[in-house]
């Protein structure tokens, strides 16, 4: 798997491959390779360093907004399509691993797939870089 294009998009070479490639690995995979290691709890972690991210950067932009206009602001940044439309700017999905019905399904282009992956991506940079790694690059993507 080349990973090096999909580390210079994000400004980080893992230190760790095997992060990111657990990153890219959807259950589908893991399914028909038992010894692979799927992305689901680097999502998990990869969807609270984002939420928080998100949510500081709206508070410090607006902090006296009540949190009736903040929370749909930061629920719209942080849904599945707009994180499948990062996933795609970063072209993610052409360095998935994905099991042969899920690839042959068009999984590469799968908002859920494409979302969840760009959150375990999110995940295994925060274990790495920590929040400023995340900050940067949903900045990056944000483009704030």
């Amino acid at each position: 798997m080349d990973t090096e294009a999909l580390e210079r998009r994000l400004g980080h070479v893992f230190r760790d491959p095997a992060l990111l490639t657990r990153a890219l690995t959807h259950a589908s995979y893991a399914n028909e390779h038992p010894a692979a290691p799927h992305h689901e709890g680097l999502a998990l972690l990869g969807d609270a360093a984002l939420g928080l991210v998100v949510t500081e950067r709206l508070w410090a932009a607006e902090p006296q907004s009540p949190v009736g206009v903040l929370t749909p602001r930061r629920a719209e940044l942080v849904s599945g399509r707009n994180l499948a439309r990062w996933a795609t700017e970063l072209d993610l999905g052409t360095t998935l691993r994905l099991g042969h019905g899920e690839d042959r399904a068009k999984g590469r282009e799968r908002e859920s797939i494409l979302a969840t992956s760009l959150e375990a991506v999110l995940g295994a940079l925060y274990l790495e870089e920590g929040l400023p790694g995340v900050r940067r690059v949903v900045g990056q993507l944000a483009a704030w």
